[in-house]
C-alpha cells in the first residue's frame, strides 16, 4: 500500500483528472493573455524599466503571481468543502492517514498543480526570447517554493473559517493588493517609503523578487538567502497552523 501522504496525493490526482478541463483557461491560457496585453501592448508606451523592456521585466511577475494566485484559490472553497460540504477529510481520517498526511498530500498536490502551469508559461516565453539568463531555469523552484509560503496558511485559514462569505475578504484585502502591489507591474520603489514594508511582508514579493533575479541575471534586492528563508518561513509557520487547525475541526 502506498504512503499515506502519497494516498493522499493520489486522491486529489485522481480528482483532479475529472475537473482539469475547467482550469485550462485560468491556469495556462490566461497567463498568456495577461501578459500579452500587459507586456507588449502597455509595453509599448511603458518602455523599459530598469534598462530592459516592460515584457521582459514583467515575465518573472506574471509567473510569480500566477503561483501565488493559483495557491491562494486551490485552497479555499476545496478545503473548506472537505471539513464541511464532502466531509472529505473526516473521511480520510477515519483510516490510517494522520493530519500530517493530509496536509503533506495537499500541498504536493498544490506544488504539482502550480509546477506545471509555470513550465508551461516559461516554455511559452522561452520561445518569445525574452528570458535574459539561463538562470531562468531555476524559476519553478522558486514558483514552488513561493506556492508553499501561501497555500500553507491559506489552507489553514481556510480550515477555521464556517463559511465561506470569509474569502472575499481574503481576496479582496490580501490577493488582490498583494498582485498589484508587489513588484510584479513596477518597481516597489515607486510606492511612498511608509507603504513599502507592506509590499515586502508580502510573500509574492520575495518570489518575483527571486524570479526577476533569475530571469535578468542579475542580483535579487536583498541577499537571495534572506528571500529564500523568508518563504520557509511561512511556510513552516502556515504547515504548523494547518496541523493546528485540521486538529481543531475534525473533532466535529
Amino acid at each position: 500500500m502506498a504512503h499515506p501522504t502519497v494516498a493522499v496525493l493520489e486522491r486529489h490526482l485522481t480528482l483532479y483528472k475529472r475537473l482539469w478541463r475547467a482550469s485550462l483557461f485560468s491556469s495556462f491560457v490566461l497567463p498568456v493573455l495577461f501578459l500579452a496585453s500587459i507586456g507588449l501592448g502597455l509595453g509599448g508606451y511603458v518602455g523599459t524599466v530598469q534598462g530592459v523592456p516592460y515584457v521582459a521585466w514583467i515575465v518573472p511577475g506574471v509567473l510569480a503571481s500566477t503561483a501565488f494566485q493559483m495557491a491562494v484559490g486551490e485552497c479555499t472553497y476545496s478545503v473548506l468543502g472537505e471539513f464541511k460540504w464532502t466531509r472529505g477529510a473526516h473521511a480520510m481520517f477515519a483510516t490510517r492517514v494522520s493530519v500530517r498526511d493530509m496536509i503533506g498530500g495537499w500541498l504536493l498536490y498544490i506544488v504539482f498543480r502550480i509546477e506545471v502551469a509555470v513550465v508551461v508559461f516559461l516554455a511559452i516565453v522561452a520561445a518569445f526570447g525574452v528570458l535574459g539568463s539561463p538562470w531562468a531555469l531555476v524559476t519553478p523552484l522558486v514558483a514552488g517554493l513561493l506556492a508553499l509560503a501561501v497555500a500553507a496558511p491559506v489552507t489553514a485559514f481556510s480550515a477555521t473559517i464556517d463559511h465561506d462569505s470569509y474569502f472575499a475578504l481574503l481576496f479582496r484585502f490580501v490577493m488582490i493588493p498583494s498582485a498589484l502591489f508587489a513588484g510584479v507591474f513596477f518597481p516597489v520603489e515607486q510606492l511612498p517609503a511608509l507603504v513599502r514594508p507592506l509590499a515586502y511582508a508580502s510573500p509574492l514579493w520575495h518570489g518575483v523578487a527571486l524570479c526577476r533575479a533569475a530571469t535578468m541575471g542579475a542580483a535579487p534586492p536583498w541577499p537571495w538567502w534572506v528571500h529564500v528563508g523568508y518563504l520557509v518561513v511561512f511556510a513552516l509557520a502556515g504547515m504548523w497552523w494547518a496541523g493546528w487547525a485540521f486538529r481543531r475541526r475534525l473533532q466535529d
